[in-house]
């Protein structure tokens, strides 16, 4: 098999909004509305990325705006109202940020992105240069893939992989990401890896795998 998984430097945006840590909370929100995004790295020197403004970060300023000057604050609110008192972007950004790099598989992306609960990734070099940014739409972007290239890619990748002189045709048909497999195949306990392989190829859906192994003969008494 010699089919590679698509990365991150695939389907990443390389022309990014970012602010250093100086900027203001208007010139921030500004660029948030600008560029319809829902948070900006945050740059320091030559373009290391130092940390993530995003729109959760802007919010307490509302939140907070019209609250009691002496009204106690819950412990786990302190944040929140330091954040509502900022200006900056140094002052109200996440940092460190969570970053991923470009040879990043998508599938490695999107398990950062689960786990750390966020829309977008800015992309760095291995110095923590920004290079790009890649947000959840554009990991779904895989699965736009047309049909028939994923049902090539099963055909030759898997089935001519597993069962190279199957019993009967194996047919692949994709419809919608939907892969459908069937025929008959010399070794019966190929069939669930076949399964799993097609799962993985990029782009599916799902997987229906009608395959079916020799028949058994009777056995003589």
């Amino acid at each position: 098999m010699h089919s590679t998984p698509r990365i991150v430097s695939d389907v990443m945006t390389h022309t990014v909004a970012a602010v250093g840590r100086g900027a203001g909370f208007k010139e921030i929100v500004r660029l948030l509305e600008q560029w319809r995004v829902s948070a900006l790295p945050v740059l320091e020197g030559e373009g290391r990325v130092v940390g993530v403004v995003s729109e959760a970060d802007l919010l307490p300023k509302e939140e907070f705006r019209a609250s009691e000057p002496d009204r106690p604050v819950r412990f786990g609110r302190l944040a929140d109202l330091a954040k509502a008192r900022a200006v900056t972007a140094g002052e109200l950004m996440t940092s460190p940020a969570v970053t991923v790099h470009a040879d990043t598989t998508l599938a490695a992306a999107a398990r950062t992105m689960a786990h750390a609960r966020v829309k977008r990734l800015p992309v760095v070099d291995d110095h923590g240069l920004l290079e790009g940014i890649v947000s959840r739409a554009d990991l779904l972007k895989v699965f736009l893939r047309d049909d028939e290239d994923i049902a090539e890619e099963v055909r030759h990748e898997v089935v001519s992989y597993l069962f190279p002189a199957p019993l009967s045709p194996v047919h692949v048909a994709v419809h919608d990401g939907v892969v459908k497999v069937t025929g008959r195949v010399r070794d019966a306990a190929l069939i669930p890896v076949a399964a799993r392989m097609v799962r993985a190829v990029e782009g599916v859906v799902d997987v229906e795998c009608d395959l079916t192994g020799p028949h058994r003969t009777p056995e003589a008494y």
